[in-house]
């Protein structure tokens, strides 16, 4: 019913910037926001970033805060993260979804940071 679509992913060094874009597609009408989640092997899943889709930000989390901007443009179905001065701590997966309801997730986005 809903496809998601991450982008943008990739090897930067330390300090870097990247740009991921998630592209949704299908019946998206029943979400109000949408939320970049990151997951490292051997770590949980972690909300990064979220946003309605009236392009209110929601949250950040902490480790992110002044470094990653989260966006949307409605007309495209798009929601954005701008990642600057990336850390080899930011080293993830990316996936985006809507916070409520959930969908299917996508593939994701690979960024992996070299120090």
């Amino acid at each position: 019913q809903v496809q998601l679509v991450e982008s943008g992913g990739g090897l930067v060094q330390a300090g870097g910037s990247l740009r991921l874009s998630c592209a949704a597609s299908g019946r998206t009408f029943s979400s109000s926001a949408m939320g970049w989640f990151r997951q490292a092997p051997g770590k949980e899943r972690e909300l990064v970033a979220a946003i309605r889709w009236s392009g209110t930000v929601l949250y950040y989390t902490d480790s992110v805060k002044g470094r990653f901007t989260i966006s949307v443009d409605n007309a495209k179905n798009t929601v954005y993260l701008q990642m600057n001065n990336l850390k080899p701590e930011d080293t993830a997966g990316y996936y985006c979804n809507s916070r409520a309801p959930t969908y299917s997730w996508g593939q994701g986005t690979q960024v992996t940071v070299s120090s």
